[in-house]
């Protein structure tokens, strides 16, 4: 079970120590964003470098933006470990994961909540990670969305009745009142913003929802 918080609920001016107020996460996940595919804006290629050179976490990059077909290979040559992009957005997604791929970093495709699971089907056995979005993409704080849980476990049928040991990620409302229940339905990749970066103690809450997420599972 892997917590990786969104920084989209961090303070963008002091990044460094909020980076070591999470040292107990799996990785983190980052929020790129271009004020068009989704309303917000957040930041570019300058600013996931330099994270990338202030943490040993593993840096899970999110984006939320148009043209991933150019910008994704920019983003795995900076050497984060992993680079989501959204199936709604890619104009040739089975060229764009190799490309990816040939750069070193994980492949992820994102789902928003109005897109089937079944539009995955196709690309599954060259994924690293799926990513079910459970709110829609653009803002932290929202919601998770209850029908989530039945994509979520669509999702896990399908990687499971193909043998593929493809990470389950969920995106959207995640907190420790949920995370049981998602990660019973088969996610076991959790981005948490809200309910991590609004903790007193954020390692503490880190580990609740690992806790409480392998405790859905059994």
């Amino acid at each position: 079970m892997r917590i990786q918080p969104s920084i989209l609920s961090a303070d963008f001016a002091n990044l460094e120590s909020e980076f070591a107020s999470i040292s107990n996460a799996d990785g983190i996940h980052v929020d790129v964003m271009d004020g068009h595919f989704v309303p917000n804006m957040t930041f570019g290629l300058p600013v996931v470098k330099r994270m990338q050179e202030i943490t040993t976490l593993p840096l899970d990059v999110h984006l939320m933006i148009e043209n991933p077909d150019f910008w994704a290979v920019e983003y795995a040559r900076l050497g984060v470990f992993s680079v989501t992009v959204h199936f709604e957005a890619c104009a040739d997604l089975r060229s764009l994961i190799a490309k990816i791929r040939a750069e070193g970093a994980r492949v992820g495709v994102a789902i928003k909540p109005g897109t089937p699971v079944s539009v995955l089907v196709p690309y599954l056995a060259d994924l690293d990670q799926v990513l079910v979005m459970s709110v829609e993409p653009g803002f932290g704080g929202q919601s998770f969305i209850p029908e989530s849980i039945s994509k979520i476990a669509e999702l896990k049928g399908l990687l499971v009745e193909r043998g593929f040991a493809t990470w389950l990620q969920v995106d959207g409302g995640i907190s420790d009142l949920n995370i049981a229940g998602v990660a019973a339905a088969g996610a076991d990749t959790f981005v948490a913003g809200s309910a991590v970066f609004g903790a007193k103690d954020r390692n503490a809450m880190i580990s609740r929802l690992r806790d409480l997420a392998l405790g859905g599972v059994h």
